[in-house]
């Protein structure tokens, strides 16, 4: 199996496409993170990739694994990401 990218690949990928430097692209990366962070909360849409939404998780009653005691798991918030139909389509094929 293949090795992810690396951000650095990913910025120079991205310079070398759009002819813009490899900081530039480095920046937009950077920008790009800081933004969906900002609004996560809203929902954050990335056009034919997907979205990263806030869902609430319900209290649940789960078990230690060690111990085998049945223990109380508080509600709370966790941030998930959504993938795109289109995205799907073109990684699986239809």
């Amino acid at each position: 199996m293949a090795k992810p990218l690396t951000k650095s690949q990913i910025a120079d990928n991205i310079a070398k496409k759009t002819g813009v430097t490899k900081k530039t692209a480095g920046d937009m990366l950077n920008q790009l993170a800081q933004l969906s962070y900002k609004e996560a909360k809203n929902s954050f849409t990335i056009p034919g990739v997907g979205k990263l939404v806030l869902v609430n998780r319900k209290a649940r009653m789960g078990r230690n694994p060690q111990t085998g005691q049945a223990i109380k798991i508080p509600a709370k918030k966790v941030v998930k990401f959504r993938v795109a139909k289109a995205c799907k389509d073109a990684v699986l094929g239809k």
